[in-house]
């Protein structure tokens, strides 16, 4: 088997799956893109097999510490024990991210469920190569009505792939109802603008409806409008939903009227609506899509954030709520905490930590691979004036 040596000190004998270009000894034996490879330390140790591209900037992501193929065996053996663990986890096994990538020891494989429907997202070349497998192993285990493949991704472009979205097994559901937390939402997983929901966020959804109740409410970067149903459902006093993009308010509005709620839904930017409004709110979510994808905009992102807490602050009523969410992992927990706090002195406000938010139990973190922690979020409440 071809392979690759690997220079001491890189991430891999830390816990890591990836090997950048840069931490490269030598390759032998002529790897192919897409090839499974060994991989050897440079006393000629081995330290596994995983899947080559050397298109792209990681140039190797480990699938197994010992010899492995990508075979038929391979994919259903995984995949059942990712199912596995979702039932075990106590997440709904009918609506949840079945498979993530190398949380799942699958690099590059995004499996979403819902009920009968699944949603399939191969973003490395190999996993790309050998999708029909993967979609065999799929129907074989779970039995779908139908799997789409939503490749429609920015990373396929590191990997040296073209976007596609198509059925490519079954018929295309159309739109459809799923539910969670009590809460409709109307779902069309070919055409729609998302993959469906954001499933990582159905436990944060839960959490802010308990402070929701008689409470007047501003949710922005509303996409679908998951957390402004939430509060609309646990009883709030009025909701004003903001987002960009004139897709996700139309679904929020179909989903408020499918739900049976009143939602001010307002198609705007969410800077301007913070910079302008006149209003207080008593509970304000800021869940915006990441601002960075790499550690050359981190600062520009923090920034961004600064300014849309700063904003969100004072707009809050005394004793008033701030519940804000962060989906890139360049930006950590402890930056991110440290941002809300800067914010609150430029603000004049003091706030106390009610609550830590994290991605739901069906995107598994593994402490080795900081990528796979990506979600974060805090829940303030204002302390009385001092």
């Amino acid at each position: 088997m071809p392979g690759i040596i690997i220079k001491p000190r890189s991430r891999i004998y830390h816990g890591h799956d990836w090997v950048y270009n840069s931490e490269i000894l030598k390759t032998f034996g002529s790897p192919e893109p897409g090839e499974v490879i060994s991989m050897k330390d440079y006393r000629d140790r081995p330290l596994g097999t995983a899947i080559y591209n050397p298109e792209s900037q990681i140039v190797a992501r480990r699938i197994s510490r010992r010899k492995q193929k990508l075979d038929a065996e391979f994919f259903n053996r995984r995949i059942s024990q990712s199912i596995e663990l979702r039932k075990s986890s106590g997440v709904d096994p009918e609506l949840c991210r079945l498979v993530w990538s190398e949380s799942d020891a699958l690099p590059g494989v995004i499996v979403d469920r819902y009920g009968d429907h699944l949603v399939l997202q191969t973003l490395t070349l190999a996993m790309h190569i050998n999708k029909q497998i993967i979609i065999d192993a799929l129907v074989e285990l779970i039995a779908p009505k139908s799997i789409i493949l939503r490749n429609d991704s920015p990373m396929l472009k590191a990997e040296g792939l073209e976007q596609e979205i198509k059925m490519v097994y079954g018929e295309n559901p159309g739109a459809f109802v799923v539910e969670a937390n009590g809460i409709q939402f109307e779902i069309d997983l070919l055409d729609g603008q998302k993959t469906g929901l954001y499933l990582d966020q159905l436990d944060a959804h839960a959490a802010v409806m308990k402070w929701a109740k008689g409470k007047k409410v501003l949710d922005c970067f509303c996409n679908q409008g998951g957390f402004a149903l939430a509060c609309a459902k646990a009883g709030a006093e009025s909701v004003t939903a903001v987002d960009i993009s004139e897709s996700a308010i139309e679904a929020t509005k179909r989903n408020a009227e499918l739900n049976g709620v009143e939602i001010n839904a307002i198609k705007q930017n969410a800077f301007d609506y913070l910079k302008n409004c006149e209003e207080k709110y008593d509970l304000i979510i800021l869940d915006p899509p990441s601002f960075t994808r790499n550690k050359k905009t981190l600062n520009d992102a923090m920034r961004g954030y600064k300014e849309i807490h700063l904003r969100g602050l004072k707009l809050l009523e005394n004793n008033g709520i701030l519940s804000t969410y962060c989906c890139s992992h360049h930006a950590s927990r402890e930056l991110f905490l440290d941002n809300v706090v800067k914010a609150s002195v430029d603000a004049k406000k003091t706030v106390r930590l009610i609550a830590n938010h994290s991605q739901r139990l069906d995107h598994p973190v593994l402490p080795a691979i900081p990528e796979t922690e990506y979600l974060k979020g805090f829940t303030f409440q204002l302390t009385p004036s001092r």
